[in-house]
């Protein structure tokens, strides 16, 4: 066995494979848990900061912002430096910066902590698939990548409910503060368990890294305050998205006329493979993160569910997921992959169509139902697409392609939950007025049903939060519809992807 090829044999197979894993895994679902937990304690934290509401959003904004400008970045790093080096700063910057965050008395203070939790926390879910993927020969990547799939997916599907838990049995302050422990024991068996990676030492670009962190923060800007402000009705608004295309145009043609090494390669994107499952990854970013955005509001505020209630309801989901990536992997190379990913997505279809029959007075078992089929087509859809997008791309790109990965799917995810929750003010808006042109003092069913509804200001009050919770059940349901056309918009397009053997390691990963 020649040099190269022993180095890329212990590459493949390092000893303490499961520590390894188990090490990264407890610092991806440590930040895929925080992108959801924090949301559940915001009222606790605005009334213990006496902040305004316009003044928290800054709390959520500051984390996707700086998570968003630093994940391309990671890539990057991990060529200079060295992947574990990248990892174990991480680690323990998000760590430091969640006790920062619980230990916060002023609103400048914890929103420079989450900032500092977004730029050390973005590299972390990246860093952890390309770790998997090193780890692990070809034929066990399907595997690798359903216990990654289990980090990414079942820490926003459990945040809200871990989150309501602590806030009301402890403080708001143990949202963050129960990311300590993990990032210790994170920490620790990194830096025991992991081999570093070959340095491969290139010179950083620093007009692509400007242009592509300008039109993704001003992107990301965009669709965070774009409800807000109602939208194009706003200067700020027109602003954020012409600096977002005009950077992103200047980034697109630097990266493809420079004949220097660009920040983010363009070989990466000749890889069919690998262009389309980042289309379909930001479609899964669209439906899943849409979705866990509209149940939290859908059944505590209209349903009137306590938050630990609305927690377990939704909890199956992440019990289909992970019962679809036991199916998943033994399916994996019996079956071509592209039928399970269609599968998946057909799955997921099925559950919104459960979803658009959802009503006020509806039982759990809707709920469970539905979130059970879709944590089974998530499953279907995730673990595959994440092992295919990478079957064919060259691993001196695998530090990159995960970055831009998991870019592509934040991307994904903005853009879902800013459009769903945009259509749901409005259609909300737009039924409450249809619907009370209906209810009027001459109508037989009022007449049968409610007669004193308009003769005392406690009647017409009860009347009008009865129209607005219809109206906003109806709006909820033309919101899970959109998402369900949207995933069956995809099915056809899984035929673009191609069974292609894995990519030769022209470059393989050394162990220093």
């Amino acid at each position: 066995m020649s040099a190269v090829a022993a180095e890329g044999a212990a590459a493949t197979a390092p000893p303490h494979r499961g520590l390894i894993t188990l090490s990264v895994m407890l610092a991806s679902i440590m930040q895929a848990l925080d992108n959801t937990i924090a949301n559940v304690a915001l009222p606790r934290i605005q009334g213990s900061l006496s902040a305004t509401q316009d003044q928290m959003t800054w709390v959520l904004t500051s984390y996707i912002i700086a998570a968003a400008i630093m994940t391309p970045l990671s890539g990057w790093l991990a060529g200079q430096v060295g992947r574990k080096r990248v990892f174990l700063f991480s680690v323990v910057g998000f760590t430091v910066a969640s006790a920062l965050c619980g230990l916060a008395g002023t609103l400048p203070e914890i929103v420079l902590a989450r900032l500092l939790q977004g730029l050390c926390g973005a590299a972390l879910i990246p860093m952890s698939q390309a770790v998997l993927l090193d780890i692990n020969p070809p034929k066990e990547h399907a595997k690798a990548m359903a216990i990654w799939v289990m980090a990414v997916t079942i820490g926003p599907i459990l945040g809200p409910a871990l989150g309501g838990w602590l806030t009301e049995n402890y403080n708001w302050r143990w949202v963050f503060y129960i990311n300590v422990p993990f990032g210790i024991l994170a920490f620790l068996g990194i830096l025991s368990f992991m081999p570093e990676t070959q340095r491969r030492k290139s010179r950083f670009d620093f007009f692509g890294f400007t242009a592509l962190s300008l039109a993704i923060g001003a992107f990301q800007l965009m669709l965070d305050r774009g409800q807000l402000k109602d939208w194009f009705a706003s200067s700020e608004i027109w602003v954020e998205a012409i600096v977002a295309g005009l950077a992103f145009y200047l980034f697109v043609v630097h990266m493809l006329t420079t004949t220097k090494a660009p920040f983010i390669s363009p070989a990466m994107f000749k890889d069919r493979n690998f262009v389309t499952g980042n289309f379909f990854i930001f479609v899964v970013g669209v439906v899943l993160f849409a979705t866990l955005a509209l149940l939290p509001p859908l059944l505590q505020d209209l349903l009137n569910y306590p938050v630990v209630l609305a927690g377990l309801v939704t909890a199956p989901r992440g019990f289909g997921t992970l019962a679809a990536m036991l199916i998943v992997g033994r399916l994996m190379g019996r079956i071509d992959t592209r039928i399970i990913i269609a599968t998946g997505f057909a799955l997921t279809a099925f559950s919104l169509w459960q979803m658009t029959d959802f009503y006020l007075q509806m039982g759990t078992a809707s709920v469970v139902w539905s979130g059970l089929a879709q944590g089974l087509g998530t499953g279907f859809v995730y673990v595959p697409l994440a092992a295919i997008t990478f079957a064919t791309l060259s691993p001196q790109f695998r530090n990159e392609g995960t970055a831009v990965f998991s870019l592509i799917r934040n991307i994904g995810s903005s853009v879902g939950i800013s459009v769903v929750t945009t259509l749901l003010t409005r259609n909300t808006q737009a039924m409450h007025s249809r619907l009370a042109e209906q209810v009027t003092p001459f109508s037989d069913v009022m007449h049968a049903q409610a007669p004193d509804a308009f003769t005392s200001a406690s009647g017409l009050a009860a009347l009008n939060a009865t129209v607005s919770s219809q109206a906003a059940m109806i709006a909820y349901n033309d919101d899970f519809k959109l998402m369900m056309v949207l995933t069956l918009c995809a099915v056809p397009l899984v035929g673009l992807l191609r069974r292609g053997a894995a990519a030769r390691d022209n470059a393989p990963v050394a162990i220093e």
